[in-house]
């Protein structure tokens, strides 16, 4: 099963599909689909460990406040990751995770499109024949 896929909408947006078995591996996805159009990913290594705990009031909100919390860490600190384990808590909508990743060097991270912010324009989150979905559109 692929991870994520991009979609075409618009020159001031990047849309995603993200894809999991699980809620856990939907969210690492979604991340990941995030911080690929940032960077190349497979060239960031996990040199850094970093806490996240977010909450929401259903399930977009907590795709929302997930995406967006790491892209805090990305702006003020120059953080980027390549590497999610992520719990989701479905019964109160909370998300814990560690991720992983490094601090940002344009010697060897190429830098791609800066991401300001995920949105919630047509963000869904739903599962469909047991594999749960999610599209999420980044404001660029």
């Amino acid at each position: 099963m692929e991870k994520f896929k991009f979609l075409d909408i618009s020159t001031a947006d990047v849309a995603f599909e993200a894809y999991g078995k699980t809620l856990d591996e939907l969210f690492a996805n979604s991340a990941l689909a995030m911080f690929e159009v940032m960077v190349d990913t497979s060239k960031v290594e996990k040199r850094m460990e970093k806490k996240i705990n977010v909450e929401g009031e259903d399930l977009e909100s907590l795709m929302f406040n997930w995406l967006n919390e790491l892209l805090y860490w990305y702006g003020a600190e120059g953080l980027v990751f390549s590497h999610f384990d992520v719990k989701v808590y479905r019964e109160n909508f909370k998300l814990e995770a560690k991720v992983f990743g490094e601090k940002i060097d344009p010697e060897r991270h190429e830098v791609k499109t800066e991401v300001k912010a995920a949105t919630y324009h047509k963000l869904k989150v739903w599962n469909e024949d047991g594999i749960w979905k999610a599209r999420v559109i980044l404001d660029i």
